[in-house]
């Protein structure tokens, strides 16, 4: 079944639903820049799922290759990174109200963490992209993250290829303090939020106005 799927074919949606919405979360953070008020979005990046990771996933959880489109949700896969974990809340608001997505399923791994520590919110949505037979529905996930928690993440889903998921005991504890030691940085930084977001203001406009009397010389 594998040589019979043209993957190259397969995965072009797949890329396309990633190019389009990056371009579209990186233009809501354009909009907020505009207007001078703080964006929830830091910044976005996405991937198509390799397809070594998509067959290792699909044996993993015995999903037939035929039904990869509606029983895998992350084949396109985008990250959104926050400053603060309210602007998580404000992304999912976002989100929820655009028209050009459905969203199909949500995990708040913040509010419930999972066991090894990882905090995330996950959406998985339906998005319509035009292909010459027409339109195509894709499934796509979007995590919606802190940059503490992105980073912990990576950390762990480095050290879980190296073990194959079996942590040695004392890594498990170290990742489940080092996670809680990004939550407690997370709310700290939550409770100087207005701080921080008048120090960055004043950062933009004074770059503005050197940029201005650049040109003005």
């Amino acid at each position: 079944m594998e040589e019979e799927m043209n993957w190259k074919e397969f995965l072009i949606p797949y890329q396309q639903a990633v190019d389009e919405l990056k371009v579209k979360l990186k233009g809501i953070r354009k909009q907020f820049g505009k207007e001078n008020l703080h964006t929830p979005i830091e910044f976005v990046t996405g991937r198509v799922k390799p397809v070594d990771s998509i067959l290792a996933k699909a044996k993993l959880r015995n999903v037939p290759l035929k039904h990869l489109e509606t029983d895998m949700q992350d084949i396109a896969g985008l990250r959104i990174m926050c400053q603060f974990v309210e602007d998580i809340h404000e992304v999912v608001r976002l989100l929820r109200n655009r028209n050009d997505i459905k969203i199909v399923e949500e995990r708040d791994y913040i509010t419930n963490k999972k066991e090894s520590g990882y905090r995330s919110y996950h959406m998985v949505f339906e998005y319509p992209v035009q292909v010459i037979e027409g339109e195509k529905i894709i499934l796509a996930e979007v995590q919606i993250r802190t940059l503490s928690m992105n980073f912990w993440a990576t950390i762990e889903h480095s050290l879980n290829y190296k073990y194959q998921g079996e942590f040695p005991e004392d890594i498990k504890i170290r990742l489940k303090r080092a996670a809680e030691a990004v939550f407690q940085l997370d709310e700290e930084m939550s409770q100087i939020r207005e701080e921080i977001q008048e120090a960055q203001q004043m950062f933009s406009y004074n770059q503005r106005d050197k940029e201005k009397n650049k040109h003005t010389k």
